[in-house]
């Protein structure tokens, strides 16, 4: 899945897949970017949420009703350009053995508790990204995005602003050059 070049879009399942703002995406919603597929199929489209956009707020900040309180010190984060109007729980959790992150979406708030106080990782996301059939694949023949597999930095991510840098320079040289280019080349 690291960069692999899809040939084949029509076999192409990219659930609990990480997909990264290649540098030439300018788009404002997804410039450097790190994003979680939680849906995938090529007849049906794609969903997901943006790990590395967090908005300066927490649960508490947003909700501060009692029902909420076990939630109130949960970070939020732009989750997509979609549905902006609604918040969605989500829990992860890094697989150690199996070397996979175990997520889990669109959680109500007793679950969303039950988690965090299991120790997962719980993040709130306002919208979410979401793509119809076909056009995740054609954004990928186009090389928009890189693809590959989760890392446990996703759970533990103290800094979300290094995540895309540090994701791409974790997958080799050539992405480390990637990482490493200005936002903006022609200010270079």
């Amino acid at each position: 899945m690291d960069s692999t070049p899809f040939d084949n879009p029509g076999q192409l399942c990219l659930r609990g897949s990480l997909i990264l703002a290649d540098p030439s995406l300018r788009d404002p919603n997804f410039c450097r970017t790190v994003l979680l597929l939680t849906e995938h199929r090529t007849e049906f489209g794609a969903h997901g949420f943006i790990l590395n956009k967090p908005v300066g707020k927490t649960v508490g900040d947003l909700l501060p009703e009692a029902a909420f309180k076990a939630l109130a010190r949960v970070k939020v984060y732009m989750g997509g350009p979609v549905s902006q109007e609604k918040l969605t729980f989500a829990s992860l959790a890094w697989d150690a053995e199996e070397k996979k992150l175990i997520f889990r979406t669109h959680l109500g708030v007793e679950d969303a508790g039950r988690h965090l106080a299991d120790g997962e990782s719980v993040r709130a996301f306002i919208g979410y990204s979401g793509w119809a059939e076909g056009q995740l694949e054609d954004e990928l023949k186009q090389h928009a995005w890189i693809t590959r597999r989760p890392a446990a930095e996703v759970v533990k991510m103290e800094n979300p602003d290094t995540l895309w840098n540090a994701l791409l320079e974790a997958m080799g040289p050539w992405f480390g050059l990637l990482a490493r280019m200005p936002e903006d080349p022609s200010l270079n």
